[in-house]
């Protein structure tokens, strides 16, 4: 049965839209029709989760399927979590608005370590238990859906969060699921039982089912039944830029663009990088494919900006090629490309070329130590000469802000390297001077190092102590310094990254009473100071106090053992570099690994890595010897290429297209059209600004002859007349489309209604001569129907604002009729009103008020306890101001001359705004 959203959608949430699911692109499949019912649920919220790439593809690839539906669900914002749970309402999936307890399996995403508790309050919101133990004994366990995670974290160490899920998709996802829903379609059908279930998912290469494994006192994990494998194979799947095409949030998202991958897989070997790790082989996208797939889902999204998406996009060889293609083919488009962080060493004056359009951004490196010596330990492979060109390169070709990634607390660092990450940012500085323009700006973010699963460091541990000396060590050095922005990650949040990150089953009864205690992610940065208690107090309830000192203190440190080494050799102490360090060796602890032949609660996944080859990489590590790209160079037999996870797929660099020239824009204004259109139903849930972008949107996918303004930042001749507050329906809204050439009424209005959402309808079309003036200069008034209610008595606080109105006397026994003719033969209402500079001035409201009529009266109770006559809700239709200076009147100014007409509290029930009048006269 489908939630009432509308009536959870009040004015008191924040971007209702979020929950509307009503996107261009989103599938709305027949219910009935399905055999598998699917919900993606992302734990954060809608603007976070709606913009995910890999929740896009996922979504289009189930939905494809035939017989197997697909919803979404999000993390929702705490006003409407605390609405759900004050209404005793389940959470719902946003297009069938259906419980979650409808679907038979629910998809988390989980990428970060301290995501889980997010997951937490989605299942508690949703009515269903928290942990599989509690489910398969829950009396309504049939109906219980499977409940699942899949992403970085998930596939990386899931031991901490193992009790949550039924089981745990390691890997790539776009083969994995479509296997998993045929096994249910089969499961439903034969009426298979929970466990039995799991048991055939069990099966699929891919698949952990936790509650099959037990785990032993060291924390290492083993099957306790013979019909599952020991180690559970990572997926590995081909990119299909195609499945990028998908949902356009009508809200604006974190990342609100068009994303395509380029590039899956990552083999440059950083020491430190968990995706690099867990995604081998490197396996490049056909350009073909690429360019296609930007060319479609440009026209077919609207979108004005793209993004070609890989960990190191600059290691797709062909990038210069496919993007000078994709530039010149929408030359004329007014398209801007963006790549998230590259290799400062691949960037060149090809790459530069390709980048921006109009709207030139931001770029970002990350050279991540700063000094070469670290930079080797870590396998970076970029010297000092590289980064020098890099950055360069960006100034000379017109880039005056770069941000620059560093991390301290690496293995072997010194604070002579600490620092050095000041002196690196002082050299460039040096050695980049802008000519005749303003100065470089560097925006810095300084972040923790932490160890993760299934890297050469996973056995490297880290000392919050010294995060917190090194960070002051650095703020000290960049004080005074100009054309610098420092960010600091907070060592709080990085502790609990560790902590979490490398746990075992132990961990989930700290996650779950950490979420007991308000540990939500959004708590990190609402009160970080809060979250950190949580987590603290859950660590400390839990026993595992002992274990989280060691990663304040660094419970023990293989490159420290080695330095010492080294120091004593020489005839020096090795307290002389590291003061805050215990001695060592440290005295052995029920968590602490006395070799690395030990075991990790996660040696039972197969990720391919060669658990050796690791161990190997650490040892040089500590000789700060690099290993090559194997993509490039040779195999570096880390284990992963071969028939379960296949080799590398390496595209070679294509020739480079002539630059057909940049997007010009053009400014020729041929026609005016004047279009009104409604703005009803869940469109009314649209804010103004959203509105905005969603026609300029519309206008593109339209193909449209639109004109741009001109300057630094073009952007379409689109003009609304007027902004309609958030919740208000209107069915007589006015906007202005400035064209480069004219075009038949009714052809434009044909294509624009094409791609128009059904809830904005077009009433009408007219020619406007381009000298006339705007829509919103000509703006006089505005007509308004609203609905509202008498509430009783007015309150005190009601009564400190009639301290402002004309003195009004209506008899006792007044209703609507007399309440309406009193305001009309009244001459004044007073009200203070506060300019947008923070100047009050004394406004009459009456001399705003054109005409007040009432068109319906009616009550739900039969009369007032009073005995009165008079009905409780009423109709009203009105005429007020409404001009682009300001001068305004809104529907709460009815509310209030209502209110000292009455003597009662009037509640504001709905509000339609039927037309805005143009003064043409």
């Amino acid at each position: 049965m489908a939630v009432k959203v509308e009536e959870l959608l009040t004015a008191d949430i924040n971007q209702p839209a979020r929950y509307l699911g009503n996107e261009l692109g989103a599938a709305h499949k027949p219910w009935d029709a399905a055999s598998v019912r699917w919900v993606l649920t992302y734990p954060e919220v809608y603007e976070v989760g709606a913009s995910n790439l890999g929740h896009i593809i996922l979504y289009n690839i189930l939905n494809a399927g035939p017989r197997q539906l697909c919803d979404r669900a999000y993390l929702p914002a705490p006003d409407l979590a605390a609405k759900l749970r004050s209404t005793q309402t389940p959470l719902f999936a946003v297009e069938s608005r259906r419980s979650l307890t409808e679907f038979d399996i629910l998809g988390f995403s989980l990428s970060y370590e301290l995501g889980a508790t997010n997951i937490l309050e989605m299942l508690d919101l949703a009515g269903i238990p928290l942990t599989w133990q509690e489910r398969a004994t829950n009396p309504q366990n049939g109906q219980m859906p499977l409940i699942f995670a899949g992403g970085q974290t998930a596939t990386s160490n899931p031991e901490p969060y193992a009790d949550f899920f039924d089981f745990i998709a390691l890997g790539d996802g776009e083969e994995l699921l479509p296997e998993i829903g045929l096994i249910l379609a089969e499961g439903k059908t034969n009426n298979l039982s929970r466990e039995a279930l799991l048991l055939d998912l069990a099966q699929i290469p891919g698949v952990y089912v936790p509650q099959f494994y037990d785990m032993a006192a060291d924390g290492s994990v083993h099957p306790n039944r013979p019909q599952v494998p020991d180690r559970i194979l990572r997926r590995v799947a081909t990119p299909i830029p195609a499945y990028s095409i998908g949902l356009v949030p009508y809200v604006q998202t974190v990342h609100d663009r068009l994303t395509v991958e380029i590039r899956r897989g990552c083999t440059r070997g950083c020491r430190f990088c968990q995706p690099g790790m867990l995604t081998r082989p490197a396996r490049d996208v056909e350009p073909q494919q690429v360019v296609e797939a930007i060319e479609q889902g440009m026209q077919a999204t609207g979108h004005s900006e793209f993004s070609l998406l890989s960990l190191s996009c600059s290691d797709y060889l062909a990038l210069p090629a496919v993007g000078m293609e994709i530039k010149n083919r929408l030359k004329d488009k007014n398209i801007s490309l963006s790549l998230p962080s590259q290799r400062v060493d691949r960037f060149d004056d090809n790459i530069a070329d390709i980048l921006g359009g109009t709207r030139q951004g931001g770029l970002t490196f990350a050279p991540e130590a700063g000094t070469q010596r670290m930079r080797d330990i870590v396998n970076k492979g970029l010297t000092n000469e590289e980064l020098l060109r890099g950055v360069k390169t960006a100034v000379d070709r017109g880039w005056d802000k770069i941000k620059l990634y560093f991390m301290i607390g690496l293995p072997g660092e010194t604070d002579f390297d600490v620092l050095g990450i000041a002196e690196t940012v002082r050299w460039l500085h040096r050695e980049c001077r802008l000519d005749g323009r303003r100065g470089l700006t560097f925006n810095l973010t300084i972040s923790n190092f932490t160890p993760k699963p299934h890297t050469p460091f996973q056995w490297h541990s880290v000392s919050t102590a010294e995060f917190s000396r090194k960070q002051k060590l650095l703020k000290g050095e960049f004080r005074g310094m100009r054309g610098v922005k420092v960010n600091y990650t907070d060592v709080r949040i990085s502790a609990m990254e560790d902590f979490v990150g490398r746990g075992d089953r132990r961990l989930a009864a700290v996650v779950r009473r950490a979420w007991e205690l308000g540990a939500g992610m959004d708590a990190w940065w609402e009160s970080l100071d809060q979250a950190y208690k949580a987590w603290t107090q859950a660590i400390d309830e839990s026993g595992l106090s002992w274990k989280y000192r060691q990663v304040e203190s660094g419970e023990w440190n293989l490159f420290d053992k080695e330095e010492g080494r080294r120091k004593k050799e020489e005839g020096r102490e090795i307290k002389e570099d590291f003061p805050n360090s215990p001695d060592l060796p440290l005295s052995p602890s029920p968590s602490l690994p006395l070799s690395l032949d030990q075991a990790l609660p996660w040696d039972h996944l197969d990720t391919g890595i060669d658990k050796n080859w690791l161990k190997i990489d650490l040892q040089k590590a500590l000789e700060a010897a690099t290993v090559p790209d194997c993509s490039f160079e040779g195999c570096s037999r880390c284990g992963v290429c071969g028939t379960d996870f296949g080799h590398n797929v390496v595209v070679d660099a294509l020739p480079i297209p002539e630059f057909a020239g940049e997007f010009v824009p053009n400014t020729e204004r041929k026609q005016r059209l004047r279009v009104w259109f409604g703005k009803v139903g869940d469109m009314a849930l649209v804010g103004h600004l959203d509105l905005i972008r969603l026609f300029d949107r519309v206008v593109r996918r339209a193909d449209l002859p639109i004109s741009f303004t001109g300057g630094f930042h073009p952007s379409p001749r689109i003009s609304l007349a007027n902004a309609l507050p958030l919740g208000v329906s209107s069915t007589g809204e006015i906007a202005d489309f400035e064209l480069t050439e004219s075009i038949d009424i009714e052809s434009f209005r044909e294509k624009l209604a094409a791609k128009l959402p059904e809830n904005i309808p077009i009433y009408k079309v007219e020619s406007i001569d381009l000298k006339a003036p705007s829509a919103s200069q000509l703006l006089e008034a505005a007509e308004y129907v609203i609905t509202v209610a008498s509430a009783g008595s007015l309150t005190e606080n009601g009564a400190l604002d009639r301290e402002n109105a004309a003195p009004v006397s209506v008899a006792p026994d007044a209703n609507w009729e007399a309440w309406v003719k009193t305001i009309a033969e009244t001459e004044a209402f007073w009200r203070v009103h506060t300019t947008k500079s923070g100047k009050t001035q004394d406004v009459n409201l009456r001399d705003r008020l054109h005409k007040l009529e009432l068109v319906e009266q009616k009550s739900e109770n039969s009369s007032w306890a009073s005995g009165g006559t008079s009905k409780d809700r009423a109709v009203l239709r009105f005429t007020g101001s409404c001009r682009s200076d300001g001068n305004l009147l809104k529907p709460e100014h009815i509310v209030f001359m209502l209110e000292q007409v009455s003597q009662q509290e009037i509640q504001l029930l709905q509000v339609e705004r039927s037309q805005l009048i143009l003064g043409y006269g």
